[in-house]
């Protein structure tokens, strides 16, 4: 299947001007006409003024985009569910897409975008963080993106956090309010603990703990728990890249004292690393690399490309960085 970062953009013809950020509107519908109402007219005045126009939508939804969009309108379609891997990656992604086309000349980039309601459950808080850090990791360029979101579907606790992470909502016609519930990226990123993910640290005693150990005792305690072979040798190599990561930023970032704790599950492999410190300051980090060597950015940003899921929770007890890589069959 495509991915956005893959896609050669089309030849320079002319240097854009330098235009707007990221206008971010979420797009709630009940029905496949309210969808339509607001994507189309949304699709047709991109095309209309000649920007370069993409749509990642699930199956359902592009089938009926591309019937309701007249046969010469130039749109780029992407199947969602390969762009929507991993938040980092996700954003690593389109902004490769988006700058192409800036530098091939675009004043303007329209998307339609749909983040797969597969990832409502237990992964959801991170794709939460996702919706709020766009607004910011996607200012460098001309952008208008629109969200979908069906409002039948869509958990109710899935709906609050998208009311708080998209600055406008879209209206029929092609329109679009402002969100008083919206809050700033570093206001929501701020909020404290992994609000939704019941899949991260187990409920029971970890199968192994390592206190203060260097990062090649904790990919050791990784590969020696994991020798079965039901991760796979690249899931497991990305673990442990992870893992040593985030054991290096806590010795080097953090706070004495250091603990890894890992339990080794049927569906799943997670590994928690704490320090006693207050994690770092920057609202970012894990979703971006750090350009300005802000402490723990790029490591952060390593392992978030590299594990399932990851969550980061400062508490009273300090800082703790939560990998899971999960068991393919």
């Amino acid at each position: 299947m495509p991915r956005l970062a893959d896609v050669e953009p089309p030849a320079r013809t002319s240097p854009p001007p330098r235009t707007g950020g990221h206008f971010h509107q979420a797009a709630f519908h009940s029905s496949a006409a309210e969808l339509l109402a607001v994507v189309v007219p949304f699709l047709l005045a991109g095309v209309a003024l000649g920007e370069p126009t993409v749509v990642v939508l699930s199956d359902e939804y592009e089938a009926m985009v591309r019937d309701a969009m007249p046969a010469d309108g130039k749109v780029d379609f992407f199947p969602a569910a390969p762009q929507y891997l991993r938040p980092a990656t996700t954003i690593r992604g389109f902004r490769a897409l988006l700058a192409g086309h800036v530098a091939a000349g675009a004043r303007q980039v329209r998307l339609v975008g749909e983040v797969p309601p597969a990832l409502f459950g237990d992964a959801w808080d991170a794709w939460a963080r996702y919706e709020s850090a766009v607004n910011h990791a996607y200012d460098d360029f001309p952008l208008r993106s629109m969200c979908v979101y069906d409002r039948v579907r869509t958990p109710a606790r899935v709906l609050d956090d998208i009311a708080r992470t998209h600055p406008y909502a879209a209206v029929h016609g092609g329109g679009h309010v402002r969100q008083s519930t919206f809050l700033p990226p570093s206001q929501f990123l701020s909020l404290s603990g992994p609000r939704h993910w019941a899949g991260g640290v187990p409920p029971i005693p970890p199968h192994a703990e390592l206190r203060g150990p260097s990062p090649a005792e904790a990919r050791q305690a990784v590969l020696s728990a994991v020798s079965d072979g039901r991760l796979g040798a690249d899931a497991l190599d990305d673990l442990t890249v992870a893992v040593s990561e985030t054991v290096t930023n806590a010795h080097r970032h953090g706070t004495p004292p250091v603990t890894v704790r890992l339990w080794s599950l049927p569906d799943r492999v997670t590994v928690a690393v704490s320090d006693a410190g207050t994690g770092p300051a920057n609202p970012f980090a894990g979703l971006l690399p750090a350009g300005d060597g802000a402490r723990g950015g790029l490591g952060l940003w390593v392992t978030h490309q590299c594990c399932d899921h990851v969550t980061a929770h400062y508490g009273p007890d300090g800082y703790t960085v939560t990998m899971t890589m999960n068991v393919t069959r």
